[in-house]
């Protein structure tokens, strides 16, 4: 495939915006894989090619939030496990579906994602740890399998959203803050883009001449979004969340109109 500097320009900076977004709050395939598609790369070189950007910048964001003590281990290691296991999976499923199909299917899930958590107004309510609810270990660790599997998988196949799907599913089934759901979930995201990379990379179906300055410019979005989400707080992420609703749905409605 030719690569011109108008498709640079186009993906470069939407992919450092992305870093940044999907470092506060998720969901910054939303911005980055379509971003590929705009400049012409076909959906399975998009795709990969998104996985194994983003997989760059989620671990310097992974590594932020840890270094700032974001991150509980415990969860965020079961949930990695989860999601290497599901990524793997709806990778496989992707790879095997055509071009055609795999843009339709991010068609129909992008706006469900925008729909569940516009419905889910109270997500990621803060709660005193007081008020915090205390798990055992076993029910811990299995909610957390199934939350990396579950988002792991719809990770490999589809994508965007994945980050704020995990951070709604540390929040509602483990009580977790925002921040430190935050850094669970970009912990588990980071195994999910991990494994999907592999498996697009070993299908031959990552661009390199568009991927490494790419993930040169998400790397430094992801660490500048981590950096500003922990400093900001739970207001902030939230507020971030709803950002990444106004741009799909903007997205979604200049596809049906134009």
């Amino acid at each position: 495939m030719e690569l011109t500097l108008l498709k640079y320009c186009i993906v470069l900076p939407l992919v450092f915006m992305a870093g940044f977004i999907d470092a506060v709050a998720g969901g910054g395939g939303i911005i980055s894989l379509p971003a590929y598609l705009m400049a012409g790369v076909p959906a399975h070189l998009a795709a990969g090619t998104n996985k194994t950007v983003n997989g760059c910048g989620t671990l310097v964001a992974t590594l932020k939030y840890f270094r700032s003590g974001k991150v509980m281990l415990r969860p965020a290691i079961c949930a990695a496990v989860g999601a290497l296991v599901g990524s793997s999976i709806g990778t496989e499923l992707a790879a095997l579906i055509s071009d055609q199909a795999l843009e339709t299917i991010m068609l129909v899930a992008l706006p469900c994602v925008a729909i569940f958590l516009t419905l889910k107004k109270d997500f990621g309510r803060d709660i005193p740890d007081g008020e915090r609810p205390v798990f055992s270990v076993r029910r811990e660790i299995i909610t957390s399998l199934l939350i990396g599997l579950v988002f792991g998988c719809y990770d490999g196949l589809i994508g965007p959203g994945t980050g704020t799907f995990m951070i709604l599913g540390f929040t509602a089934f483990l009580s977790l803050d925002l921040i430190t759901a935050g850094g669970c979930a970009k912990a588990s995201n980071l195994a999910s883009n991990v494994a999907s990379a592999v498996v697009w990379i070993l299908h031959g179906s990552v661009l390199w001449k568009l991927a490494l300055p790419a993930i040169c410019f998400n790397v430094l979005g992801g660490y500048l979004g981590a950096r500003y989400a922990i400093r900001g707080g739970s207001k902030k992420i939230r507020n971030m969340m709803f950002v990444v609703l106004g741009l799909l749905f903007i997205k979604m409605a200049y596809e049906l109109l134009f």
